[in-house]
């Protein structure tokens, strides 16, 4: 795992441990996704910051019906073509 979940929680500047699953399955999630889109530079910084942009998405945007929600920002489109 590039990125554990305590350093995700200082990231998404979470306190507690009431999110705790859902941040790790969010993690675990994030580095499928990265994968399933061709990504294999894991060991690359950009990486980290990959899944910790993912997962912020994710978890500010619970439950988001939004169509605009569905596209990843280009920064992170970005991230994800170098890192290929």
């Amino acid at each position: 795992m590039a990125v554990n979940l305590e350093d995700m929680k200082g990231y998404l500047r979470v306190d507690g441990d009431e999110e705790d699953n859902l941040i790790s399955s969010l993690i675990s999630a994030a580095e499928k996704h990265l994968q399933e889109s061709g990504v294999k530079d894991t060991e690359n910084d950009l990486y980290s910051l990959a899944v910790k942009m993912l997962v912020t998405e994710w978890y500010e945007n619970r439950g988001a019906t939004d169509e605009g929600n569905k596209k990843l920002s280009y920064s992170l489109q970005s991230m994800i073509l170098l890192l290929k």
